[in-house]
């Protein structure tokens, strides 16, 4: 009964999902619900395959997580190598440092709890070495389950599939080599719009948006123009916004393009695959409907640039404060029980 109970709970958790992402992409709450529904989900089919392979795909996922921060510190020093010394290059290797240290944590509290030997045995009462050991321990997973649940949203916004009847395309712009030539980063965007282009039944317009940087020959939108003209698009499906600076700024001059043509607005926003969703929040505060369409990015390259965007949105005063506020409620949810264990 208990477990038909747990299933008809599964089900209900992925129809409060689909509504939720129905009516509103952008909401920061849908990264919680499709995690919730995707572990019940799995839990589920744990269950159905029996005590064994539940036991086995555990001890696969132990040893996973084990090379989770060797993989990231991995993925570090090839971003780096790869892409120069900057503060955003060292973020995966900063978060495999974290993720490793936690484990850390986690693995001497086990041991001096579980030892036989009193005198490694210190109660959780207090500040001591285990109490420091737990808190690292719950500050870590705390984090990383927040950062994997950001990140499933975000795979997730990339490989469902959207509709093709668009009357607009805004291509985020981005850095300019040479202050006048397309990065590759850039270049993938703009190839992933003109794909969306040709795909169109009724070919949209194409907004490039960027303004010209300070080391910058050109505009980034003029940049992509010449870009698309030697692609073949005509000119006059092609319209600039030169003006802005940020993302928000690409989104808001570009809505002013939009609603100066007048008509039918169905709009499709392009940009980097780990860049949508933060993309689309920016789309719902300018007040602009869009369809995010992610650009290819080199697999090295991703996680880093992940990190940045869960860094950026988090940096938001409600999510901070929600951030902070959770991790505050798991650590006593975690910490008092065990010190009213270790007093009685």
């Amino acid at each position: 009964m208990v477990r038909y109970l747990f299933y008809a709970a599964t089900i209900i958790a992925w129809g409060i999902f689909i509504y939720a992402f129905h009516r509103d992409r952008s909401r920061y709450r849908n990264c919680l619900i499709l995690f919730v529904a995707l572990m019940m989900s799995a839990e589920g089919l744990l269950l159905l395959a029996g005590s064994r392979i539940y036991t086995m795909v555990l001890v696969i996922v132990f040893f996973v997580l084990l090379l989770v921060p060797v993989f990231l510190i991995w993925n570090g020093v090839i971003t780096i190598r790869k892409e120069g010394f900057s503060v955003t290059h060292l973020l995966s290797l900063a978060l495999g440092l974290t993720v490793g240290t936690g484990e850390v944590a986690t693995l001497v509290l086990y041991f001096r709890q579980q030892s036989n030997n009193s005198s490694y045995k210190q109660p959780l009462v207090g500040f001591n070495i285990n109490t420091l050991m737990l808190i690292i321990s719950v500050s870590v997973i705390y984090l990383s389950i927040s950062f994997l649940m950001f990140m499933i949203y975000s795979v997730f916004l990339m490989l469902i599939p959207h509709k093709r009847d668009f009357d607009y395309v805004i291509i985020h712009g981005a850095g300019l080599s040479g202050g006048e030539r397309l990065t590759k980063l850039l270049s993938e965007r703009v190839d992933k719009a003109m794909m969306v282009y040709r795909k169109d039944p009724t070919p949209p317009y194409l907004i490039p948006s960027g303004g010209r940087g300070n080391d910058e020959k050109i505009s980034e939108a003029e940049a992509m123009k010449r870009y698309m003209l030697e692609k073949g698009i005509p000119a006059d499906h092609i319209l600039m916004e030169d003006r802005s600076a940020t993302t928000f700024e690409n989104l808001a001059n570009s809505k002013k393009i939009i609603d100066a043509k007048g008509g039918r607005r169905y709009t499709a926003l392009v940009t980097s695959n780990y860049h949508v969703y933060r993309a689309l929040r920016y789309c719902k505060k300018v007040g602009l409907q869009c369809t995010g369409i992610g650009s290819h990015v080199a697999l090295y390259y991703w996680p880093s640039a992940l990190i940045r965007e869960y860094i950026a949105v988090h940096a938001e005063k409600k999510h901070a404060v929600m951030l902070a506020a959770g991790w505050l409620l798991v650590l006593a949810a975690v910490t008092i029980p065990l010190m009213l264990y270790y007093r009685a």
